[in-house]
């Protein structure tokens, strides 16, 4: 008999081809709920072709403003625009030093390198994912001009002592709220309480569009002129120019799709609480507290929105494997910090530097959570969980 050959190229493809028995993130599923709000703002739009600040831009604006408490909000093209465009209206730029966590999106750190600064990197806490408010003051050099803590997959960061390191130094807080849009820390919401708050509309975020889009929150009057100034080329009048600007407007479709998500947000940041609270109690009854770290019910001062539901899980890799290849599907946020990325290899930073955000990242798996997660998809997803830690034992 001739022998077996097995086609290691074919196998793999075979592999990487399984079917997910559904999305990490359903937005099918959240557009079919609101599907006649969104296309009737969409033709509106399209009836008045205004595509670029057009009114419904500043609704949106108005509107987001009230529901968070902040003086003003200016919309742009982006999360990380967001940051970078806070960063320039400070003033921020070469020969600058911003602290911020080594454990986050790439765009973090990258808006301080792309105005010029230097990102300067302290580790987290292994419980939250946060920056650690205790290691910040060793990082302050006399070039310091800002910390940016990241409200890490729709937890607040511990703000409090950030403030009270920051004001007596005259550093600026630049909150990175990509992921927190709703989440408020002692009853206030993120992005209002330091100087500036960034925010990203990416599809994925739990207020997000049909496409890119940001905002950036300030208290500071003078500030937000600047804002606008800047994301239209540093222009009042038109072809005037007072100050280095960039384009980076959010789109009047954008605003308007926004501004009918704006008011179901609420009640999807529910459904992922119900979500992650039931993970909780499942891994309690099947008794995976044994494999798994997961999120503990913050303290009442932190309220948590859970744009992603974050694990620390044993075996982590051949978990996701396991997953995927029963149709489940899981996500690493992130597995390579930035302190170690190639983008910052010129700052110098060496392996062992964050031991926390390290290890973390060899470990962390995100499961889904989103609102119309049904408890049939959920049961799925532990019970995966659970059978690859019996074959573990």
């Amino acid at each position: 008999m001739a022998p077996t050959v097995v086609d290691n190229k074919a196998t793999a493809s075979a592999a990487d081809a399984v079917t997910p028995a559904f999305p990490l993130l359903d937005l099918k599923a959240q557009f079919a709920s609101i599907r006649e709000e969104v296309m009737a703002a969409i033709t509106k739009v399209m009836e008045s072709q205004q595509f670029i600040l057009g009114p419904e831009v500043k609704l949106f604006e108005d509107e987001i403003a009230a529901m968070l408490g902040a003086k003003h909000a200016i919309g742009c093209a982006s999360g990380t625009d967001a940051l970078i465009i806070a960063l320039m209206a400070a003033g921020i730029g070469p020969r600058d030093e911003v602290i911020t966590t080594p454990f986050s999106f790439v765009a973090t750190a990258g808006s301080i390198a792309q105005v010029g600064a230097k990102p300067v990197f302290v580790d987290i806490d292994p419980v939250t994912f946060n920056i650690d408010p205790q290691k910040l003051e060793a990082a302050i050099t006399s070039k310091t001009r800002a910390i940016m803590p990241v409200h890490l997959f729709g937890l607040p960061a511990d703000l409090d002592p950030i403030m009270a390191l920051a004001k007596p130094k005259k550093l600026l807080v630049i909150e990175d709220a990509a992921q927190a849009i709703g989440s408020r820390y002692n009853g206030r919401f993120v992005g209002t309480i330091g100087d500036f708050g960034c925010f990203s509309f990416f599809p994925s975020k739990n207020l997000g569009g049909a496409g890119d889009g940001g905002l950036v929150t300030t208290n500071d009057s003078a500030m937000a002129e600047r804002l606008r100034m800047i994301r239209v080329h540093g222009s009042k009048r038109k072809y005037f120019h007072d100050v280095q600007g960039t384009n980076s407007r959010l789109d009047t479709l954008q605003a308007a799709i926004l501004r009918v998500k704006l008011r179901h947000l609420d009640q999807w940041a529910a459904g992922r609480q119900n979500r992650a609270n039931r993970y909780r109690l499942l891994f309690e009854e099947k008794g995976l507290t044994r494999f798994l770290n997961y999120p503990p019910l913050p303290p009442a001062r932190f309220h948590h929105v859970y744009n992603q539901f974050t694990v620390r899980a044993q075996h982590r890799d051949e978990l996701k494997e396991s997953l995927r290849s029963a149709g489940i599907p899981s996500e690493i946020y992130y597995p390579l910090c930035l302190h170690l990325q190639g983008a910052f290899a010129n700052l110098g930073y060496q392996s062992g530097q964050m031991p926390v955000a390290e290890k973390v990242s060899g470990e962390v798996l995100s499961l889904p959570v989103f609102p119309e997660l049904t408890d049939a998809q959920q049961d799925m997803v532990v019970q995966a969980i659970e059978k690859f830690y019996v074959r573990q034992t």
